[in-house]
């Protein structure tokens, strides 16, 4: 099930309004280069900001999510008939080879639960060709991001073209464990609707993370920082074994 702030067709249409920059996903896109990605799989590909990026430099792209309504505004973008776009999760993709899949803007954080989890990185693992790489990032816990989300951190008003102005705030509802549960508010001033959004993520432990994608199949062949937030997220680079290592690996 996807948060509303994704699957509500007002709240999808302003996912990227309210964040124009996207500067984060300037890393992924090197990434892309550094692998010589000519497919690539975006999982939570959410209003395909990343995907069309890709497109835009002749790269094949799958993007999907759960949320329809992030895709239908995928869709309705200049460029997206050159994504294929699929309302689902990695655990039941259609037959793909690609070169990269990736999980960006903590995609990976909001699959809570450690079941599909494992299968997500393991619907990943199966896209791949062999030799290709996951690439995911996820925020360190020990940074506990989660203490800045709250209301007067958060709180601003922005003007959106067609919209009109739009006031925001975020506030932690919940911490259990690993898992920390916010609140997104939205309030429309053109007709004064508001509208709330439940959100949880799963904090994973660097160890964690890597225990799993070997117990998935995968190498770990690096765990880097986040370019734009030196310092508190892992970045990490996997890879499924080509030909050549599974077969030494057997011996």
């Amino acid at each position: 099930m996807a948060d509303e702030e994704f699957a509500h067709p007002r709240l999808a249409a302003l996912y990227d309004p309210l964040d124009p920059d996207r500067g984060d996903l300037d890393a992924y896109v090197r990434m892309a280069d550094e692998f010589g990605a000519r497919q690539v799989l975006d999982i939570g590909c959410g209003t395909g900001v990343f995907a069309l990026m890709l497109a835009d430099r002749g790269i094949e792209v799958v993007g999907v999510d759960p949320a329809r309504a992030s895709i239908e505004v995928a869709r309705g973008k200049p460029g997206s008939e050159r994504v294929r776009w699929i309302c689902g999760d990695a655990t039941s993709l259609p037959a793909l080879r690609v070169d990269l899949a990736t999980m960006t803007a903590n995609v990976a954080q909001a699959i809570v639960e450690p079941r599909m989890w494992r299968q997500t990185l393991r619907g990943a693992f199966e896209a791949l060709r062999p030799g290709g790489y996951l690439v995911f990032e996820t925020r360190d816990p020990a940074r506990r991001a989660w203490e800045e989300w709250n209301r007067e951190a958060s709180r601003r008003v922005t003007e959106i073209p067609g919209v009109g102005a739009v006031e925001t705030w975020v506030e932690v509802t919940d911490v259990s464990g690993p898992l920390v549960t916010f609140r997104s508010t939205y309030v429309f001033a053109a007709d004064g609707q508001v509208l709330t959004s439940d959100s949880t993520l799963r904090f994973r432990q660097r160890d964690e993370v890597e225990a799993e994608l070997t117990a998935q199949g995968y190498l770990l062949e690096a765990v880097r920082d986040a370019p734009d937030r030196p310092g508190r997220e892992f970045v990490f680079l996997a890879r499924r074994p080509d030909a050549d290592a599974v077969r030494s690996g057997s011996r």
